[in-house]
């Protein structure tokens, strides 16, 4: 009846969005208001997120039945978005797309996807890119994501015959048994998992926070010094029975949504909540409960958000060396080029493949066989053998990442929270 109730009320109040370029000299300015629902703070982001956006301000209200939310966006460049055929887009796709409950599964018949878990290690990629070359399926899409020696993948592929999804029986079989083999050559620490459907698909970096999490990727491993650069802090505040959790990290593209993700798959409701960023330092904070309704019960519980609001900060920090390929699609590509990186000693930490076209554009982000910055001359050598034209570098190969340093004493946003409610970014205002 409750879930009746608030989708008449959803019809009743459908979602509006007010996309104002004035009233913020460096930043355009969303409101989205509407009936409030479970999910919809992290679907608006996702949206926003999809659409390339960078997040640099959010004030976030989601109280009493009604969902507040206003945004400070910027392009990838750090400019206001000024396309008026843009600013519509994104208008409309928050009034519909927002609605349809963007993390629910949608049908899909053009391609089989397999999602993977295991234990990282050097050249699994390789391998199960290998597996389906021998089985003749293309890799049209797929994210990869390794995290404290975890892995695991979102792979979309079609078969080179049809073209289209894989239905032979004995086809998806073999491709089970022989990915199942790959998957548990020195898998001792954690069983792996491998899911292969034609049923339809989710938003891949969502479903990749999900099997991350069911994985328990946050679980430090024994002996391994965990010396985490980023500041979770959980607190209670008792006077409303809400629990307190404030961020300090790293600026970066789509922290806000894997921060989301992150207290989603805990099962927790953000109520209200600040972020800030400020040279390329961010700041978040958040008052949250549990979807039962109870604040942070338990030091152990406390423990356990502080760690999982770690993992999904860490899960695609893009500290790695990154290389862009683009060439033309054909069967076999990717696992003819990740075996030449397994060959030249490289790990690949963090993938996303894309094929449009005929065109694969492919990016990988790297280190050498130890984590440790990889050799310039290495690069020359996979460059020959690759093509130059085809294997490009981003940024600069002779400087080896730089480690950032402690940034929780580098926040001046102690007072900051206090001096939103003047600012209130020009666009919040009650509501009955």
């Amino acid at each position: 009846m409750d879930d009746v109730y608030a989708k008449f009320i959803s019809r009743m109040n459908p979602t509006r969005v007010v996309i104002d370029n004035e009233s913020c000299e460096h930043a355009t300015i969303i409101e989205v208001v509407s009936a409030n629902r479970h999910g919809l703070l992290l679907e608006v982001v996702q949206v926003l997120t999809d659409l390339n956006l960078i997040i640099t301000k959010a004030y976030i209200s989601s109280d009493g039945g009604w969902f507040m939310d206003v945004f400070n966006v910027t392009d990838c460049d750090g400019n206001k978005i000024r396309d008026e055929g843009f600013l519509n887009y994104i208008q409309k796709t928050l009034e519909t797309d927002a609605l349809r409950g963007l993390n629910g599964v949608m049908p899909c018949k053009e391609h089989t996807s397999i999602e993977l878990t295991s234990t990282d290690r050097p050249g699994l990629l390789s391998e199960v890119f290998a597996v389906l070359t021998d089985l003749r399926c293309n890799v049209v899409n797929s994210e990869i994501w390794t995290h404290n020696s975890r892995a695991a993948a979102v792979i979309y592929v079609t078969d080179q015959e049809t073209g289209g999804a894989i239905e032979d029986p004995k086809q998806l079989s073999k491709m089970n048994e022989l990915l199942c083999n790959v998957l548990k050559v020195n898998s001792n620490f954690k069983t792996p998992r491998l899911t292969i459907s034609s049923s339809g698909i989710m938003h891949t970096q969502r479903r990749l926070h999900q099997m991350m999490f069911a994985d328990r990727d946050f679980e430090r491993l024994e002996g391994v010094k965990h010396s985490s650069r980023n500041h979770v802090c959980v607190l209670d505040c008792n006077d409303r029975d809400y629990t307190v959790v404030t961020v300090r990290s790293k600026d970066r593209p789509k922290l806000l949504f894997d921060t989301l993700c992150s207290l989603a798959d805990m099962q927790y409701v953000v109520f209200h909540g600040t972020v800030i960023t400020e040279r390329m330092e961010a700041y978040q904070e958040y008052y949250i409960r549990h979807m039962d309704g109870l604040p942070v019960s338990s030091e152990a519980e406390r423990q356990r958000v502080i760690e999982c609001l770690e993992a999904a900060i860490e899960r695609r920090a893009f500290e790695e060396l990154e290389l862009e390929l683009c060439t033309d699609d054909r069967l076999g590509l990717l696992s003819d080029i990740t075996r030449i990186f397994r060959e030249n000693g490289l790990c690949i930490k963090q993938a996303e493949i894309s094929t449009r076209s005929g065109t694969a554009k492919d990016t990988f982000f790297v280190t050498d066989a130890y984590g440790k910055h990889v050799d310039p001359k290495i690069i020359g050598l996979i460059k020959q053998q690759i093509g130059q034209n085809i294997l490009q570098v981003k940024g600069n190969l002779n400087m080896s990442p730089k480690l950032p340093q402690e940034t929780a004493r580098s926040f001046l946003f102690t007072n900051l929270f206090r001096s939103l409610s003047s600012q209130n970014f020009g666009l919040i205002r009650s509501h009955p």
